[in-house]
C-alpha cells in the first residue's frame, strides 16, 4: 500500500475437474488470490495434447478481458498465476505459468517463492544448449524440469529432480501433457499450498480462500517437501520427497501477506491478527479513548487490541474501493495529500481523543507517517502506535522484497526517533515471542529472520552456502 508495504512473489492455482471448466475456474482461483501479486497473470489449460497459453502484465480482470475468457477452450486441466515481481522486469515475457516443449511432451509451470541458485542453474543449462527468453528464475525451474522428465522419461521423476537441485523458497504447480497436474512445496515450508476436493475433481492454491470461492471444500496443506500427483480428480501420489534441516514458513504470511479468511497450516489468518492485538495490547498498554486500526492490514490486530484492552473499537478512516492500482499527481500538493484519495480520515471518530492506531509494519515509515499527519490533521490529540510485528531489519532471499537493509527505517533510528519521525507521540511493537505466542497454533515452526537474524545456526550456514553458491 503507497510504496512502503511488504510484497511477496505471487500465487499459484491448479485445477483438475471433469466438467471441462478448468479455465474459469482458474480465473475464479486467480481473482481470490489478486491480493498475492498485481503486476500479472496468466492461464495455462490443457487442449487435447496441446497446451493454451494466455498471460499479460495487469491485474487479473484486465488480463482476462470477456472476449479472451469466451476463448479459453473446454479443459478438464488448467494452472494458473498472478505474479509480483521479486527477480525480473515486469513483462509479459516474465509472466507466469511458463510452457516449455521438450523432445516428449509439453509442461505448464506456475511457482511462488524465489530461488537463490537461479543464476547457477540456468548456467548449466544453457551448457545444454536450452535458451531462456525471460529474465525470472521461474522459467528456470520450468526448464530444469523438462530437462529431466526427458532424460528420465516421466514426468514426476523430472519434477522430483527437478526440485531436488532447487534451493531457496518455492510452492510450485506443474500442469503436464500426460495430464497431470503436480504440486511440490519446498523441504522448508516458506510459503503456503493447499489442495481442495468437491464432487467434479481436485484443485491447489497457494491460500485456502481461493478453494472456499471455486467451490471446493479445502482437504489440507501440501506438506514441506511434499509432492502431490493428481490425475482424473484423484491424487494418485503424494510422498515427502525434500527434506531439510528446519521446517520454517514465513510468519509473515500471518502478519501480511494471505488474506484473513485462510487458514494456512492448521492456523486461521483471521484468528491469528487478532492474537497479534491482544498480545500487543499486553505487551504495550497505553491509556486512550479509542482504537483504530489502519486498513486493510491493521483492522484484525485492532480487533484484538481493543478486546483485551477494554479499549472502544472505531473506525479511523473511510476507505477508498474503487481508486485503482495507480494515481496521478501532476503537482507537489496533491502528492502530499495522496494518502487521503485511499484513506480519508473519519473526523467524527477521532477528533479531540487518544487514538491508538494499529499497523501491521513500518518498512521505511513513509506511509506511517502520512497516515499518522492525515490523523492529526483530523484532530486527533494523540497518536499512539502500535505495530502487530517486531521492528523489521532483515533482508530476505526468499520473495520479500526488500533490497538493501538500509532502507529500512528500523536499521537507521531508534524507537523513539522513529515515532518523533512519523509524528506519533508514542510507538511499540510486539516482540518476536510475542508474534509467535499469536501464532502457536500453527502446525510449521516460523521463519523470522526478517526480525532477529538467523537464529538457528546450522539453518543459517545452509543459507549463507546457497546465496555463495549463487
Amino acid at each position: 500500500m503507497f510504496g512502503d508495504k511488504l510484497h511477496e512473489e505471487c500465487a499459484v492455482f491448479g485445477v483438475n475437474v471433469n466438467t471441462g471448466e478448468a479455465g474459469g475456474i482458474t480465473y475464479n482461483g486467480l481473482l481470490s488470490l489478486q491480493h498475492r501479486g498485481q503486476e500479472g497473470a496468466g492461464i495455462a489449460v490443457m487442449a487435447g495434447h496441446t497446451i493454451m497459453l494466455h498471460k499479460d502484465v495487469g491485474l487479473v480482470s484486465e488480463v482476462f478481458t470477456g472476449n479472451v475468457l469466451k476463448n479459453i477452450p473446454k479443459s478438464n486441466l488448467a494452472v494458473g498465476h498472478t505474479r509480483y515481481s521479486t527477480t525480473g522486469n515486469n513483462t509479459r515475457e516474465n509472466v507466469q505459468p511458463f510452457v516449455t516443449e521438450y523432445l516428449t511432451g509439453r509442461i505448464a509451470t506456475a511457482h511462488n517463492g524465489n530461488i537463490t541458485n537461479a543464476r547457477v542453474l540456468k548456467d548449466k543449462l544453457e551448457n545444454c544448449g536450452l535458451n531462456f527468453v525471460a529474465s525470472s528464475d521461474s522459467e528456470v525451474i520450468s526448464s530444469l524440469i523438462a530437462y529431466h522428465s526427458l532424460e528420465s522419461g516421466s514426468v514426476l521423476t523430472g519434477v522430483i529432480e527437478a526440485t531436488r537441485q532447487i534451493k531457496g523458497a518455492f510452492s510450485l504447480i506443474v500442469m503436464s501433457s500426460e495430464n497431470k497436474l503436480i504440486a511440490v512445496r519446498d523441504a522448508n515450508g516458506f510459503r503456503p499450498l493447499c489442495i481442495g476436493k468437491n464432487e467434479y475433481g481436485m484443485c491447489i492454491a497457494s491460500e485456502s480462500c481461493a478453494i472456499d470461492t471455486c467451490g471446493f471444500k479445502f482437504v489440507r496443506d501440501v506438506l514441506p517437501g511434499e509432492v502431490v500427483v493428481i490425475e482424473n480428480g484423484e491424487i494418485t501420489y503424494s510422498n515427502i520427497e525434500l527434506h531439510a534441516p528446519k521446517q520454517s514458513m514465513c510468519i509473515f504470511e500471518y502478519v501480511y501477506f494471505a488474506r484473513i479468511d485462510s487458514i494456512i497450516d492448521g492456523l486461521s489468518v483471521y484468528e491469528a491478527r487478532c492474537n497479534m492485538g491482544r498480545v500487543l495490547a499486553r505487551e504495550c498498554p497505553v491509556e486512550a479513548d479509542v482504537v483504530c486500526g489502519v486498513p486493510d492490514s491493521g483492522l484484525e490486530a485492532a480487533i484484538g487490541y481493543a478486546a483485551e484492552s477494554k479499549i472502544p473499537l472505531a473506525s479511523a478512516f473511510a476507505k477508498n474501493k474503487y481508486i485503482g492500482r495507480s494515481f496521478i499527481f501532476p503537482v507537489q500538493s496533491q502528492r502530499e495529500n495522496a494518502v487521503k484519495l485511499k484513506l480519508n480520515p473519519l473526523k467524527v471518530n477521532v477528533e479531540g481523543k487518544r487514538v491508538v492506531l494499529i499497523d501491521d509494519s513500518i518498512v521505511r515509515g513513509t506511509t506511517s507517517a502520512k497516515i499518522v499527519k492525515a490523523l492529526k490533521d483530523a484532530g486527533a490529540k494523540e497518536i499512539h502506535m502500535r505495530i502487530s510485528s517486531p521492528p523489521f531489519k532483515h533482508t530476505c532471499h526468499f520473495g520479500t522484497d526488500i533490497d538493501s537493509e538500509e532502507n529500512l527505517i528500523a536499521n537507521r533510528f531508534d524507537i523513539s526517533e522513529i515515532a518523533r519521525r512519523i509524528g506519533a507521540d508514542s510507538l511499540a511493537y510486539i516482540s518476536t515471542e510475542g508474534l509467535k505466542e499469536a501464532c502457536k497454533a500453527a502446525r510449521v515452526p516460523f521463519c523470522t529472520r526478517c526480525f532477529t537474524g538467523y537464529e538457528d545456526k546450522e539453518v543459517e550456514n545452509l543459507r549463507k552456502s546457497q546465496l555463495e553458491e549463487n
